[in-house]
């Protein structure tokens, strides 16, 4: 709970302050964008946001430039992308992982950067800049980054594992999570089969896909933002998820680890970006500025424990997970990794048949199981009324 301690105290102070300049020597005015309405649509959990006493990050925005925050989430880059694509809202910012802001930028859904408007950039370390996916660096700035691990719960899971094949372990059946999107899910698939998780080959898919349904009836539960409650309150063994997410856990349950399988991992880079039909650009970028401040980023930083991109955290006496292992692993330690890209549409279109496939699959056997308990049930209710009514006859003669 130290963490938490050093976020509360260090967002006490900054709400001691008065009027914090948003960089050294800023005279860009910005009272033209007061009473604007920002629509802000991120993961959940994913901004310090007030709770235990750290800094609403929203509010101190809101208090300092008279914009509104209408802040919302979402569990999934898929799900995110389904709701731009639909049109039915509009949204100014949004913080997409790598291989959905490459898809993004591809099917021109993203607004170019106007980098004047966001002078912070310059915190970002060089090695997070012309990544793959926005290699000309117009379209995203870097928010988090992290790698995909196993959390595991020691009361029930006595030997530490280090390989994905955990997850098909028949001892811990009922009791693993697995998650509720085609390509993490099957990201795990592959990595524990030894494939690339950006394979085209429909072979690899295939293998992928039949690894999946085998472990399905292990599976207690596929969850994406509900793995916290389950994994905090011990009702599950193990779950994989995003490294960051588990420290938040570990908060709550002490009780839980964390391992890098040895077959390989995914690091992630989530970014924020602009979309296309904004219809506030200029107050979205000055709130990705705001973001990158050094008080405002220590006090995400804190809160969400992602490893940052930003140098001005890393070098910031108030981040106190400097050094944490499970964030910045030491070369011995650092996981083979591997990013996710964007896929081409027709293995998109494949990987998503194959987990409705799965996803049908999997609600048939509950459906199945349901079935036959019912009938189990009512066969035995009519046993027994059988029985008292058979009694009731001997008992009349």
């Amino acid at each position: 709970m130290m963490k938490r301690f050093f976020s509360v105290v260090f967002s006490l102070i900054l709400l001691g302050l008065t009027v914090v300049p948003c960089f050294a020597g800023e005279k860009k005015d910005y009272s033209h964008l007061e009473g604007t309405i920002l629509n802000v649509y991120n993961w959940g959990e994913y901004i310090s946001d007030g709770s235990e006493g750290t800094l609403d990050v929203n509010k101190e925005f809101e208090k300092r430039y008279g914009i509104t925050v209408n802040y919302s989430n979402y569990e999934s880059n898929e799900n995110m992308y389904n709701k731009l694509q639909s049109g039915g809202a509009n949204y100014d910012v949004i913080i997409p992982s790598d291989y959905m802001i490459a898809k993004l930028i591809e099917e021109d859904m993203l607004a170019e950067l106007d980098f004047s408007n966001i002078p912070n950039y310059k915190y970002v370390l060089e090695k997070y800049r012309g990544l793959y996916y926005d290699p000309d660096n117009k379209y995203s700035v870097p928010y988090t980054v992290g790698m995909v691990g196993l959390i595991y719960n020691t009361k029930i899971v006595k030997e530490a594992p280090d390989s994905w094949g955990a997850l098909w372990d028949e001892r811990y059946a009922g009791k693993i999570l697995m998650f509720n999107n085609p390509r993490d899910a099957f990201g795990v698939a592959q990595c524990y089969l030894g494939q690339s998780i950006n394979t085209e080959s429909v072979e690899d898919w295939d293998k992928a896909i039949k690894a999946l349904k085998e472990q399905n009836h292990l599976v207690s539960s596929y969850v994406m933002d509900e793995v916290f409650n389950k994994m905090e309150n011990g009702e599950a063994a193990l779950a994989p998820y995003y490294a960051g997410d588990f420290l938040t856990m570990y908060d709550v349950n002490p009780d839980l680890a964390f391992v890098y399988p040895k077959e390989g991992v995914n690091f992630f880079v989530d970014a924020m970006c602009v979309p296309k039909n904004a219809e506030n650009k200029e107050a979205a970028e000055l709130y990705i500025n705001f973001m990158l401040e050094e008080e405002i980023a220590v006090a995400n930083a804190n809160y969400i424990c992602y490893a940052t991109p930003h140098s001005n955290v890393l070098e910031s006496d108030d981040y106190d997970l400097k050094g944490e292992p499970v964030l910045y692993p030491d070369e011995e330690n650092t996981p083979r990794t591997e990013m996710f890209e964007n896929l081409d549409y027709e293995t998109q279109n494949y990987m998503n048949m194959l987990w409705n496939e799965l996803k049908i699959e999997g609600n048939s056997n509950l459906d199945a199981y349901i079935g036959l308990s019912v009938t189990a049930i009512l066969i035995i209710v009519y046993a027994v009324y059988k029985f008292i009514k058979k009694k009731k006859r001997e008992a009349m003669y």
